[in-house]
C-alpha cells in the first residue's frame, strides 16, 4: 500500500478571496465585510467604501447562499415576460435592472415561450426553483392571477397587465395619453382620425383602442374600423399600404412607433407626404422616433420612471415582509410633438 506522508501531500488550492483577506486589506474585522456583504446600513460610508475597494482589488465576490443564511434574502428580484424582445417589455426590463442594482439587487429573467397558461405555469415553477426575494411581471398579457401559481408570500409588483387589480401594479397611463393624441389631431383640424391598434389579445393595445374610439364618440365623430397590427413594424407597413390608398385618411394614430414607422414608409412609397396629406402619432416615445422622415410625434412613456417604481414596490414588500395590499401606481405620459404631425390639406 502507497502512503504519503504529510509533507509530500498535495495542497488543497486556494479557490478564491475569503472574507479574512477582504478584511485584512481593507483594516476591517470579518462581521464588517460581513455587514457590507448582506447590505446592512450599521456601516459607516467610508469603511463601506473602503471595503467594496477591497472586494474589487482582490475579486472577492461574497456565497450567495452563504449570504441569505446571515441575512434572510438573496438580494436578488426575478422578471417574469411573455416577450423580452419587444419594445416595452425590454426598455421596462432595463429600467427595473437599473432600478435593482441601484438599490444593491440583481436581476434573474424567467422568459415565457407563447401566451398560453401552460407556458405561465412552467415559467412560475421554474421561478419557485430560483433564488429569488421578489417578483416584476411585466406584460402578463392573457394570464391570469391562477396560471402564475405563485406563493402568497412573495413580493410581487405587475406592469400594464392583466393582474392589475390582482397584484400591487404600475401602468403608464395610457387611457390619458391616447386622449391627448386623438385629441391634438381634433384640434389640428382632422374630421377623421384612423388608428393601427396592437394584438387583440393585448391588455395595453385594447386600453389603446377603446380611448381612441371613445374620444372620438364624444366629440361626435363615428370611429372607423380599426386596422390591427402585431406591433411589429412590419405590421405597420401592411395595413399601412390599405390606409395610404384612401384618400380620404387624413391622419393615422398607431398603437406603438414601430408600426408608425412601418405606416411611414408605406406612406411614403404611395406618394403620400408626411403630414402634408397625412398626420401620424405614435406610442411609446422611443429614441428612434427623433429620427425618422419626419421625426415622429408620439406619446412618451416614461419607462425609467416605470421601472423605479416596481423595484420600490417589491423592495417595500421585502424589507416590511409582507406582500402589500393591490394598489396602482399611475405613470403619467407626454405627448411630443414633432414633424408627423400637421393641419389636414385644403
Amino acid at each position: 500500500m502507497n502512503c504519503m506522508s504529510a509533507s509530500t501531500a498535495p495542497r488543497r488550492r486556494k479557490t478564491g478571496p475569503s472574507i479574512e483577506d477582504v478584511a485584512r486589506l481593507a483594516g476591517v474585522s470579518a462581521q464588517t465585510v460581513s455587514r457590507v456583504s448582506t447590505g446592512s446600513d450599521k456601516v459607516r460610508p467610508d469603511t463601506r467604501t473602503r471595503v467594496i475597494e477591497a472586494m474589487g482589488q482582490l475579486g472577492y465576490s461574497p456565497n450567495r447562499a452563504a449570504r441569505a443564511l446571515r441575512s434572510g434574502t438573496f438580494r436578488t428580484i426575478g422578471i417574469l415576460a411573455y416577450r423580452f424582445d419587444r419594445t416595452g417589455e425590454a426598455l421596462t426590463t432595463q429600467s427595473v435592472v437599473e432600478a435593482a442594482a441601484a438599490q444593491g439587487y440583481s436581476v434573474t429573467l424567467v422568459g415565457v415561450t407563447n401566451p398560453g397558461r401552460e407556458s405561465w405555469e412552467s415559467a412560475a415553477a421554474t421561478l419557485s426553483d430560483q433564488a429569488v426575494d421578489g417578483l416584476v411581471v411585466i406584460r402578463a398579457e392573457i394570464a391570469a392571477p391562477e396560471s402564475l401559481a405563485i406563493t402568497p408570500y412573495l413580493p410581487i409588483a405587475a406592469s400594464d397587465s392583466r393582474l392589475v387589480g390582482y397584484y400591487p401594479s404600475v401602468m403608464s397611463e395610457q387611457t390619458a395619453g391616447t386622449v391627448d393624441a386623438v385629441e391634438y389631431l381634433l384640434k389640428l383640424g382632422h374630421r377623421t382620425i384612423h388608428h393601427i391598434a396592437g394584438p387583440g389579445d393585448s391588455y395595453p393595445a385594447q386600453l389603446r383602442s377603446a380611448a381612441w374610439q371613445r374620444t372620438l364618440e364624444e366629440t361626435g365623430l363615428r370611429a372607423p374600423e380599426a386596422k390591427r397590427g402585431d406591433w411589429s413594424a412590419v405590421s405597420g407597413y401592411q395595413v399601412g399600404r390599405e390606409l395610404a390608398a384612401d384618400p380620404n385618411v387624413t391622419a393615422v394614430y398607431c398603437a406603438n412607433d414601430e408600426m408608425a414607422f412601418g405606416l411611414l414608409r408605406a406612406l411614403h412609397e404611395a406618394g403620400r407626404s408626411v403630414p402634408r396629406d397625412v398626420s401620424v402619432i405614435g406610442f411609446d416615445g422611443i429614441a428612434l422616433g427623433e429620427f425618422s422622415t419626419p421625426p415622429l410625434t408620439t406619446v412618451a412613456q416614461d419607462f425609467h420612471a416605470i421601472g423605479l417604481a416596481l423595484v420600490d414596490l417589491v423592495i417595500g414588500q421585502i424589507k416590511a415582509q409582507i406582500r402589500a395590499p393591490v394598489s396602482r401606481v399611475g405613470v403619467p405620459t407626454k405627448l411630443i410633438v414633432r414633424g408627423t404631425t400637421a393641419p389636414p390639406p385644403s
